[in-house]
């Protein structure tokens, strides 16, 4: 039996002496997507930052292609992207200027495939502008762009849909979903409920496993 693409086992997160949770097993393959659910304070940013290497647990392992976390800190960016709950874009850079640094850091984006994403999220005519002027709306959407260039197979998304409106929420859902589709992963938290679904989505309930 092959290895899935992600793979954390036995896993523990603790935050300022207090234990998160526990004994925590986790599975994603093409084509999964899993969202991580659970009450306020119950590790839900704590455990997607562990996925994506941004922190080590307190105990268990992660494994990527079959292959401990910490031994691909070479090559990470080229299997995952990461999005934070705020946006982490420069104020000062614009939207153009923004993607091309980000995307320098796993696979380089012409400027016409920059352009292409910033359109796919609404912000034609915005390429130019610096990201200070624009609403939390657009910043996030400067952000999310990152998901219509040329890719990692696992996202990992926390809180996606902070500040959009109803129509980029229903058309990042169905982006989602259609990735998961293709073969690609999707792990994400969010207080949204989704309503595009691919197949192969699971909930993790994290209340579940408080320690």
């Amino acid at each position: 039996m092959s290895s899935p693409f992600l793979e954390a086992t036995a896993l523990s997160c603790e935050r300022d002496w207090r234990l998160l949770f526990e004994n925590l097993d986790i599975r994603v393959d093409t084509g999964q997507m899993l969202q991580v659910s659970g009450p306020n304070g119950s590790g839900k940013t704590s455990l997607l930052r562990v996925l994506a290497g941004l922190r080590q647990p307190t105990s268990g392992q992660i494994r990527l292609k079959g292959q401990p976390l910490s031994s691909r800190n070479g090559d990470l960016a080229s299997h995952l992207l990461w999005i934070g709950h705020a946006a982490g874009i420069k104020g000062l850079l614009s939207a153009e200027e923004n993607l091309a640094w980000l995307c320098a850091l796993h696979q380089p984006a012409s400027r016409a495939q920059i352009w292409k994403a910033l359109e796919a999220v609404g912000l034609r005519g915005f390429e130019d502008v610096p990201c200070n002027t624009l609403s939390a709306g657009q910043q996030r959407r400067v952000a999310l762009a990152r998901l219509y260039l040329d890719s990692p197979p696992l996202w990992i998304l926390d809180e996606p849909f902070t500040a959009l409106d109803k129509q980029a929420v229903s058309q990042l859902e169905a982006h989602l979903a259609r990735h998961c589709q293709q073969g690609g992963l999707v792990v994400l938290t969010t207080h949204h409920t989704l309503s595009s679904l691919p197949a192969a989505y699971r909930d993790l309930d994290l209340g579940q496993h408080a320690a």
